[in-house]
């Protein structure tokens, strides 16, 4: 609570300097308006850019704000239908996060994966540590499809490939979710890493299963087995807390009679490779005709069209 207290602090508090800049500079304005010096009027209008520059800054934070904006965030990605193309293309958007996180000075770490049996992965998940993580990625929730000339293919014709990205806000302990240790399934096993002297010699990596919803968590990169199952666990609570989430948009929208699509309806964005060069948000309608800079993590345009087009609709 006095986390959050020192967060809407600061917060209210760059309004306020803002506020007092503002007035400062009127008062500037009358002067200048009965002093024709050309050096106070340049001091005035490098001020007002100054000023315009640190609301368009501010808004900005109002926007990645909500119950969880500010705090971390855990990421999955999940292949769709089409084998070993669909799954080297998780492996794609998977690199696209990790590039993100890491040009934006976030931390970010795989917590669990599921190899493709050829290539790519069949699913993964990664922790990102960073102010405002979850404000920003929520905007990568949905389907996200690749239109490419195959090169898993000898014809190396066109295929289309679809991968499910799932964004969950990391909470705090038995904060905004209690959870009876008695609903608890707690397996371990031995994790799917490399061979050789790095092969798992015991059983450490974690499964938890939370029985009345069915909802599973599972963590074997840590290393050790209570690592893994603390990591488990805030996988968890994370997964349970956007199910919450969901289900009141789901209610929300039912209220107001609003469609509300399926985790794996309609795409949100579609990378083209071929035969021309382009990524569209269907939601914006943003665009680029650069995929090979999205792909290597600038989405920064994407989320910030996202940010604006929801602007007063919450988390």
């Amino acid at each position: 609570m006095m986390r959050r207290l020192g967060e809407l602090k600061g917060g209210v508090e760059g309004w306020r300097e803002l506020k007092s800049k503002v007035a400062e500079l009127l008062q500037l304005a009358e002067l200048a308006a009965d002093d024709e010096e050309s050096s106070l009027q340049e001091e005035i209008v490098a001020e007002a850019d100054e000023i315009i520059s640190r609301f368009g800054e501010l808004e900005f934070d109002l926007m990645l704000a909500g119950p969880y904006g500010r705090g971390n965030a855990f990421l999955a990605v999940h292949a769709g239908a089409g084998g070993t193309e669909a799954q080297d293309w998780a492996q794609m958007l998977l690199r696209m996060y990790l590039r993100w996180a890491e040009r934006r000075g976030f931390k970010a770490s795989v917590v669990e994966t599921s190899p493709g049996e050829e290539a790519g992965v069949k699913s993964v998940l990664i922790e990102i540590l960073g102010k405002h993580a979850y404000g920003y990625l929520k905007s990568e929730r949905g389907v996200h499809r690749l239109v490419r000339l195959s090169p898993f293919d000898a014809s190396h014709s066109r295929h289309t490939s679809f991968a499910l990205v799932e964004v969950m806000p990391e909470v705090e302990r038995d904060v905004d979710v209690k959870i009876n240790p008695d609903d608890l399934r707690v397996d371990f096993f031995r994790s799917s890493g490399p061979g050789g002297q790095h092969m798992q010699k015991t059983s450490s990596a974690v499964r938890i299963t939370h029985i009345p919803t069915g909802v599973v968590a599972v963590c074997q990169n840590e290393r050790s087995q209570h690592q893994n199952k603390e990591m488990a666990m805030k996988v968890l609570r994370a997964r349970l807390l956007e199910l919450n989430l969901r289900k009141q948009a789901e209610e929300q929208a039912r209220v107001k009679g609003e469609h509300v699509a399926a985790g794996w309806g309609n795409q949100i964005r579609s990378y083209v490779l071929h035969p021309y060069k382009m990524v569209k948000d269907h939601r914006t309608g943003y665009e680029t005709s650069d995929p090979n800079a999205v792909l290597d993590g600038d989405l920064d345009d994407f989320i910030r069209a996202y940010l604006v087009s929801t602007m007063g609709e919450g988390s």
